[in-house]
């Protein structure tokens, strides 16, 4: 029940989009179309879903303080939590690289859509937040694989109600002084006061 409740917390209370504002530029930029939002939406739960058990394992094993015990007594001592940033980093940039292939031959025309921020995903701070917030919390390893996959979903359903919205607003009559930007923007906002709702749910 607590990893259910994690998930849950991760998606809609404590979503990367409208709770840290991690992953705004890509939010923003591939929201226009729900079939882009939808591709890139599976990208990130996709490469959160993998990356962040992973940078669990690395930190555990490898990274913090005491980690190396296993290679010998002689290895307890060392810390390379220094590297951690760097680390993390380059398990996100291979399985982002992963992702870029499997969506070139499969879906060409989504790859093109998708443009430059299909690669940027490796540079997306929601992708690194998430192992980051991993670590900060000490989560276990189940607990790791279940606010990779959350964070994923809440970033996927953000961008989705975003791009749905966005297509809808082409035939509304918005202001001129809020068009395109602006009003994506307080529309944003408004969704994120809708998701603080789920703030006190308890499961």
């Amino acid at each position: 029940m607590e990893l259910v409740s994690l998930g849950i917390k991760s998606i809609f209370i404590e979503n990367m989009i409208f709770a840290y504002f991690l992953g705004m530029c890509s939010f923003l930029a591939v929201s226009k179309k729900v079939s882009t939002a939808i591709g890139l939406g599976a990208a990130v739960i996709f490469v959160l879903s993998i990356t962040v058990p992973i940078n669990w394992l690395i930190q555990e094993y490898v990274l913090k303080e005491g980690a190396l015990t296993w290679l010998g007594a002689g290895f307890g001592d060392i810390n390379l939590e220094f590297l951690q940033f760097i680390m993390f980093i380059a398990i996100i940039a291979g399985m982002v690289q992963l992702v870029e292939m499997v969506v070139e031959k499969v879906s060409p025309a989504l790859y093109g859509s998708l443009g430059i921020f299909l690669p940027l995903i490796a540079v997306n701070c929601s992708i690194l937040g998430g192992s980051l917030f991993m670590v900060q919390r000490d989560y276990t390893i189940a607990e790791a694989s279940v606010f990779g996959f959350g964070s994923g979903t809440g970033f996927a359903l953000a961008i989705i109600a975003l791009a749905a919205i966005r297509e809808k607003l082409k035939y509304s009559n918005v202001p001129d002084g809020l068009k395109g930007l602006g009003i994506t923007m307080l529309i944003t906002g408004l969704m994120g006061i809708a998701f603080k709702s789920f703030i006190g749910i308890a499961i």
